[in-house]
């Protein structure tokens, strides 16, 4: 008996780990065979489309939403990895041709529409890619989520970032009236009106944008062009101290050095103030040393070691 016992549990066993060391024979062997992918094949058309799997998803159209989802971040981190470039602006990607990234997101919010990330996603990346389609899944969100007040927030920056501002100004006035909408729906309408194209409106709107998001990509799209912003305020300021500089001697300062005295009568807006590094260079938001360009008497980016989108 105990004989017995002993083989119906060491036989089971046994097979289990044959079939182990089988698959992992069989895995290495069809990764060995595996014939190249085409360099094209990560930019291939969808077979599938959203709307016509919706209703056949068995119930599990969240789950194949949230795959398209996933899909489409891997898609455009994919292409930034195969770019090998140092430093890639989160806010402009028109340069990777992602051509897949509408249709995945489209995918995602047919599933699901009330997946309001992957609007949100949509809004910021796409007006760079395509702005049609920027404002057609912005829309797209508002019209299956009509209650979600970030959405118009959304809109209305793809409106105010093509330069309509007319249309910002509407959009945020109509998502002020939702409820639980937050006082500077109403304050950006008002901007949109007298100040649209300003730094301030600008500054607001990235601010806004990285208090109320959640996503990686939107915050981080948010945070770089506030620090462009705060250079764009110190840029102006340096170029009118060299300006300053040259009236008073007559030539352009050697270094950016020369000026600092000046710089500390200069107040910078937001309260904000001339970053030093270790070295004592002036440096711009993300720690790279600014650089002066002699020959034009102006202050520019580093463009090998900023952080910084460079105009």
């Amino acid at each position: 008996m105990r004989q017995n016992a002993l083989k119906s549990i060491v036989f089971p066993l046994v097979l289990i780990a044959a079939g182990f060391v089988a698959v992992i024979a069989l895995s290495g062997y069809l990764e060995r065979v595996r014939p190249p992918l085409p360099a094209d094949y990560d930019d291939s058309d969808l077979t599938l489309n959203g709307s016509r799997l919706k209703g056949f998803g068995l119930g599990f159209e969240g789950l194949m939403a949230d795959w398209y989802w996933m899909r489409s971040l891997q898609y455009i981190g994919g292409k930034i990895i195969k770019s090998n470039a140092e430093f890639v602006n989160i806010d402009d990607l028109s340069g990777l041709n992602p051509r897949l990234l509408y249709p995945l997101l489209e995918n995602a919010t047919d599933l699901d529409p009330h997946f309001i990330a992957a609007y949100s996603y949509g809004a910021v990346v796409m007006p760079a890619i395509d702005k049609a389609k920027a404002i057609e899944i912005a829309q797209k969100g508002i019209a299956n989520n009509p209650n979600e007040w970030r959405l118009y927030q959304y809109l209305g920056y793809i409106y105010w970032k093509i330069g309509q501002y007319e249309k910002a100004a509407d959009t945020y006035g109509r998502g002020a009236e939702i409820a639980g909408a937050p006082p500077f729906m109403r304050l950006m309408a008002a901007s949109m009106k007298t100040e649209g194209g300003s730094r301030s409106t600008a500054r607001e709107i990235f601010r806004q944008m990285l208090a109320g998001s959640d996503d990686p990509m939107v915050r981080l799209t948010a945070e770089r062009r506030l620090n462009e912003l705060d250079s764009l305020d110190e840029r102006d300021a340096i170029d009118a101290a060299l300006i300053t500089f040259k009236d008073r001697n007559g030539r352009c300062a050697n270094t950016l050095n020369e000026i600092v005295p000046i710089l500390l009568q200069v107040r910078l807006p937001e309260g904000n103030e001339f970053q030093v590094d270790k070295a004592g260079n002036l440096v711009d938001p993300t720690d790279a040393p600014y650089v002066l360009d002699r020959e034009n008497c102006h202050v520019k980016l580093d463009a090998e070691r900023t952080g910084l989108p460079i105009k």
